[in-house]
């Protein structure tokens, strides 16, 4: 499942000519309020160096929970711990 960062994973769907980014969307943890997620399709975002766009907002990569194919299948997920953060130990 987990291959390589999410940036990575999120490029090879918008470039790969294999992949079409129109079978992926990811779920974001959403600005503000804890448990508040958003899905949001592959093909709407543009990729960044520490971000990604959707239009004219940027959001950082961190916030990103999974990406997942159309069929359900979750290709990348984020590592977190029980306490929400990022699990160092789990690289």
């Amino acid at each position: 499942m987990r291959k390589g960062s999410v940036k990575e994973v999120l490029a090879k769907i918008k470039h790969d000519p294999r992949e079409s980014e129109e079978d992926y969307f990811m779920i974001i943890e959403h600005r503000g309020v804890y448990g508040d997620v958003k899905r949001i399709p592959v093909r709407d975002i543009e990729l960044g160096r520490g971000y990604f766009f959707v239009g004219e907002a940027q959001i950082p990569y961190h916030r990103i929970l999974k990406v997942v194919r159309r069929d359900g299948s979750v290709v990348w997920e984020t590592r977190k711990n029980s306490r929400g953060k990022e699990d160092p130990d789990r690289t």
